[in-house]
């Protein structure tokens, strides 16, 4: 999968091809048969980031799909790939429906690479609060809309809207289980362990450009200041690995690596900024893929919003230092 992500050069096809090929095991959880494998695929998806983020960005989803799908004890279909699309919008209400089996009508926001994938679990309204559901997504009556996707950054990962006239599908849990499942909090571990992966690339540009020429005291201190930010993260991310698999990772472990994750890698843009100057944005496609695809893909980072909620879970479970 390796050589994959280093030959996508910024298309999903690939990658997505790859996954079709089999059917990969779920990072685990505590309540999962499948322990132990939360520092193993976290590991995968940095080094697939590390080569290239359009690749981490495909295979993320369908691991998580898998991991949710293992717990709810559905079986998937061989040979699919999967997505996972929970997004809300206020723009755009998604609900399901029981008339004897249940329906989705509606659009669902925020549905990255929906042309281009089998299935998803997609979270939709029914009473009693939100519930996950399995849907193919190549069914009749499932519509993926333009995505008028402009953005630099993933550039063939679309994320637009898909819109459901009545599609047939699966649940996946009871009302609120999505939210609630022991496994949760590990899935936005594992979208960090990919932005982990982006940095290690652009830090590798910066090793690679201190050993053409002789490095300056500030080259030598950006590079050393983007190693010990590197390892502060890997730290982090090991420790909540060891905690996935024993099934006591939560949202204030989660909260924790994705902020300081995220506050590296935007660190490390700026030092590559800074360190490179223009030349390499100006004249090295992939650099400048990676640069644009990063400062995206940390945007589903809610920055402060996210500390805030670290804080109310620290002050209702009583957590001083």
């Amino acid at each position: 999968m390796a050589a994959a992500a280093s030959d996508c050069h910024g298309d999903p096809a690939p990658v997505i091809a790859l996954l079709r090929t089999g059917t990969l095991p779920s990072i685990g959880s505590g309540l999962s048969p499948l322990r132990g494998n939360a520092e193993r695929w976290w590991r995968l998806l940095a080094t697939l980031a590390s080569l290239d983020l359009t690749a981490a960005r495909a295979v993320e989803p369908h691991l998580d799909a898998l991991t949710i799908l293992d717990q709810a004890g559905i079986v998937p279909e061989p040979g699919t790939v999967w997505g996972v699309f929970a997004a809300e919008s206020p723009d755009t209400k998604l609900v399901a429906v029981d008339d004897g089996r249940w329906r989705l009508e509606g659009t669902k926001p925020w549905c990255s690479l929906a042309g281009q994938i089998d299935r998803a679990i997609v979270t939709a309204h029914v009473d009693g609060g939100r519930r996950a559901f399995a849907v193919d997504l190549r069914l009749p009556q499932v519509r993926v809309a333009e995505a008028h996707w402009h953005s630099r950054g993933l550039r063939q990962v679309p994320s637009g809207p898909v819109h459901f006239d009545g599609a047939p599908a699966e649940p996946v849990g009871a009302a609120g289980w999505y939210l609630q499942r022991p496994g949760f909090a590990a899935g936005g571990i594992g979208v960090a362990a990919c932005w982990f992966g982006g940095a290690v690339g652009l830090y590798r540009s910066l090793h690679s450009a201190a050993l053409r020429r002789e490095p300056d005291q500030l080259a030598l201190a950006w590079l050393g200041e983007a190693d010990r930010l590197l390892a502060g993260a890997a730290a982090l991310l090991a420790d909540a690995a060891r905690r996935a698999d024993g099934g006591t990772a939560t949202w204030i472990h989660a909260h924790r690596v994705r902020g300081q994750v995220e506050a590296l890698c935007r660190r490390i843009l700026d030092i590559s900024g800074q360190a490179g100057g223009p030349r390499p944005l100006a004249f090295d496609e992939d650099h400048a893929r990676r640069v644009a695809d990063l400062g995206l893909y940390i945007r589903q980072h809610h920055a402060a919003r996210d500390d805030a909620a670290l804080g109310r879970l620290l002050l209702e479970e009583d957590r001083p230092w």
